[in-house]
């Protein structure tokens, strides 16, 4: 085989569904007969699978691929820049093997015959060999592409190709395959977990959890972003499945902005009392409910009115963490012809909300102070510290123990103190899942 003793070095940015890309790649090379390497200066080819969603991201993309370059072996640029900002990956570097997105599973065939693979390949994801990031984490692709595609902000509906349901059987089979290898979350992912299946002839998202959680073994469940714009039809059967011991109370609901004028503006498709009356429902049947939300800062037409909108939304529903971005105008994107916002008045209202935000979480936060409970150690920290999740996919760091001992572990853990980000616990001592459900 030509790529016996060839060796693959990759890197991996942005989303859940990168990551997955990445995974199926790596494991698609080593069946091939590559080495994957640590180092770049190692390979014979270099995986660069790419995130532009956002400016900046798409800016450091650029560095790394000028980075890699330099060291003058093959180079594959896959993710969404291939397809999204293809032209600036080819004017850095000519010789470089783009990858769409929808054809990442052709990978090695890119490689060895050295071609651009633009096309949206007709093959799923699901079933395909796999190099895990992490040993713990088994992340399902359930489809592809975006249902709505009419955000005027977002990139994506021309990186990641037309919208496309994977079938139901497939996943439980993939979450399956992966839970007999040992993994102990799955992570359902997509662009929008909330239109899962509508391409079918309906909302199919409460009956994929269902028949996963049925699935055999110790292992809890991650639901993936929501746009709130096709949860109202189904939430009575998606807060049943949230109450499932196997499912995490962690909900992922991006907002944008606290401004009705705001979110017309970019085409969301929904209002503020639609997002608050979901997450109203939700708090109601769940209880306890990890919230996670998304805000963009500075949006074409965001005046000092719309602003304060968003920080008196963001004190009445008390998100536990929220991604924060500054806007920047996208290629191709309707946003792209507005008149933009002065950029110190985007940065002074990112400051802000930043402050808000880090005081909410961490007024939450200090909440869990005294808790016992069971956890998962699904992560290693920088300095080799585990960290751990409670059935609300709260992090907890154990800093007085080792993470290499602990990963994969369930865990009786106490909350001894609270940071805007993360609980600081003590490991009570370790445990099988059967010495707990998890309930809080």
């Amino acid at each position: 085989m030509a790529s016996e003793g060839f060796r693959v070095y990759a890197e991996v940015y942005g989303c859940t569904a990168n990551v997955a890309d990445g995974e199926i790649a790596l494991g698609l090379f080593k069946e091939a007969g590559y080495e994957i390497v640590e180092r770049p200066d190692e390979a014979d080819l270099i995986l660069l699978v790419t995130c532009t969603v956002k400016k900046p991201t798409s800016d450091r993309m650029l560095y790394r691929i000028k980075k890699l370059k330099s060291y003058g072996k093959k180079l594959i640029v896959a993710g969404c820049m291939a397809s999204g900002e293809g032209e600036k990956v080819k004017r850095l570097e000519p010789r470089s093997i783009l990858v769409h997105p929808r054809s990442i599973v052709r990978v090695v065939e890119a490689a060895e015959n050295e071609v651009d693979l633009m096309e949206e390949d007709g093959r799923d994801k699901l079933g395909q060999p796999r190099v895990l990031k992490n040993r713990v984490v088994g992340i399902v692709p359930v489809s592809e592409g975006c249902r709505w595609s009419r955000c005027g902000f977002c990139i994506v509906p021309f990186t990641r190709g037309r919208f496309v349901s994977y079938p139901i059987d497939k996943i439980v089979e993939e979450a399956s395959r992966l839970i007999s290898k040992g993994v102990k979350e799955i992570w359902l992912t997509s662009q929008d977990m909330g239109s899962y299946g509508i391409d079918h002839g309906r909302n199919l998202l409460p009956d994929l959890v269902r028949r996963i959680a049925m699935i055999d073994g110790d292992f809890w469940i991650r639901i993936g972003m929501m746009n709130p714009l096709y949860l109202r039809p189904i939430l009575k059967e998606l807060s049943e499945v949230y109450l499932n011991s196997k499912v995490y109370k962690f909900l992922h609901l991006p907002v944008q902005s606290g401004s009705d004028k705001i979110l017309k503006l970019m085409n969301r498709g929904y209002t503020i009392s639609t997002f608050i009356e979901i997450l109203n429902y939700m708090r109601s049947k769940i209880g306890k409910l990890n919230l996670s939300t998304d805000i963009i800062v500075g949006y074409p037409g965001e005046d000092e009115e719309d602003f304060q909108k968003t920080l008196k939304m963001l004190e009445e529903v008390k998100p536990d963490s929220v991604n924060i971005s500054k806007f920047y105008p996208r290629p191709n994107t309707p946003a792209e012809k507005l008149d933009q916002l002065d950029r110190k008045i985007i940065e002074d209202r990112s400051r802000v909300i930043t402050e808000l935000v880090r005081n909410i979480a961490y007024k939450k936060n200090v909440e869990w102070v005294g808790w016992r409970g069971v956890a998962l150690v699904d992560e290693i920290g920088e300095d080799g510290e585990p960290i751990a999740r409670n059935i609300l996919y709260k992090p907890i760091v154990l800093r007085e123990e080792c993470g290499r001992l602990l990963l994969g572990r369930w865990v009786e853990v106490e909350i001894v103190d609270a940071r805007p980000y993360c609980l600081i616990g003590r490991l009570e001592r370790i445990i099988d899942k059967e010495g707990g459900d998890g309930r809080v």
